[in-house]
């Protein structure tokens, strides 16, 4: 639990908790699951829906790293260090998608 410096308090003051940053970064959660939720059961199926709710959820997961685990607050090169990579992984897993596909038509097509 965090204090505040000893000149602020009172001897024997317990200082109030800061809780204001858990609840704004609960109503951005609330609020990006909510669009989810929206593009989820409005909108037909196919691949625009799933690319604006992978998108969503990613910058979901962003956010939760971003304020939990204070990436936030690090130096730019470890932020690098970890959107780099991630990026490269994301990039792979739509590459091996496409290419999935194609191979998948391909095999359909050939044995039918």
């Amino acid at each position: 639990m965090a204090t505040a410096p000893a000149e602020t308090l009172a001897p024997g003051e317990i200082a109030k908790p800061n809780t204001a940053w858990i609840w704004k970064t609960f109503f951005v959660l609330v609020g990006i699951t909510a669009v989810e939720f929206v593009f989820v059961f409005l909108m037909k199926a196919g691949t625009l829906r799933n690319s604006i709710f992978i998108v969503l959820t990613i910058f979901k997961a962003f956010f939760i790293v971003a304020e939990f685990m204070h990436l936030k607050h690090e130096t730019k090169g470890l932020i690098w260090t970890i959107l780099v990579p991630f990026s490269l992984l994301i990039w792979l897993l739509v590459a091996l998608i496409t290419e999935g596909a194609y191979v998948g038509e391909a095999l359909q097509n050939m044995f039918s």
